[in-house]
């Protein structure tokens, strides 16, 4: 059981920590919207950029509603 620990502990690999050079953008983190980027609709690519870089600014991997609207009406957006 030991030899097997000792194997599978030397395999791992800690991806949490730096930059992932492997990416051709060179951003270590996954982004929710990197598809979306390719909407034929130019707006729908604006708003997909603003909230990737409201999450890189601020940390953050999901954001709340009220950040969404903070998002929104950051570009210009009003009801």
């Amino acid at each position: 059981m030991k030899q097997v620990t000792e194997q599978q502990s030397a395999t791992f690999q800690d991806r949490r920590q730096g930059r992932d050079d492997s990416r051709p953008d060179g951003i270590g983190e996954r982004r929710q919207f990197s598809n979306s980027y390719n909407s034929e609709n130019q707006d729908v690519n604006e708003l997909a950029q603003a909230i990737d870089q409201y999450k890189l600014r601020h940390r953050r991997r999901f954001i709340t509603f009220e950040e969404l609207h903070s998002v929104v009406t950051g570009l210009g957006y009003h009801k």
